[in-house]
């Protein structure tokens, strides 16, 4: 072949290839027959309380408000398509700041790793992750006339950030 040929068809098969642009929803790790999902409350495996409690109603509503799924959270129904399991693996709370004045510490970095795995109805895995780790920054005060308990709050929101995270990888493989 001539040089000119070459770089014709080499310029050819590059624009068949694209650039690997996807419409949304055209990748998801979930088959197409899915249209129920059955989403049980986390199990924890971590010593903390009501994190995977968070962590589940995260997701229901994630799913809920991007998908035009029917969401359940029992234990699995048999009209379920396919059931989304998570665990809270483990969860550290970490001083990251010191008042210098009390000695005492005044900011945190909570830490949860959590696996997920998605099942069809026939139970054979179509998703799973096995190590989700999300962060979340929290401070605290010494003023007990202001205090407010603040690891709640960035339990939660480390609990949108996780679903986001989590649906957006079952929905668009990214």
């Amino acid at each position: 072949m001539r040089p000119v040929s070459l770089v014709l068809l080499a310029t050819f098969l590059s624009c068949l290839a694209g650039c690997g642009y996807r419409k949304p929803g055209t990748t998801a790790h979930l088959p197409a027959t899915v249209h129920t999902l059955d989403i049980p409350v986390f199990q924890n495996q971590a010593q903390s309380f009501h994190t995977e409690a968070a962590m589940t109603q995260a997701i229901i509503r994630e799913f809920t408000s991007r998908t035009s799924w029917k969401v359940l959270s029992t234990d699995a129904p048999p009209d379920a398509d396919a059931t989304l399991r998570g665990t809270v693996l483990t969860e550290t709370v970490t001083p990251l700041t010191y008042n210098s004045s009390t000695g005492q510490s005044s900011s945190f970095l909570v830490t949860v790793r959590a696996k997920v795995v998605v099942t069809d109805r026939n139970n054979a895995v179509v998703y799973q992750n096995q190590n989700y780790v999300f962060r979340q920054q929290y401070e605290t005060t010494a003023d007990l006339s202001s205090f407010i308990q603040e690891d709640p709050a960035a339990i939660d929101r480390l609990s949108r950030d996780f679903a986001q995270s989590l649906v957006s990888d079952i929905l668009e493989s990214f």
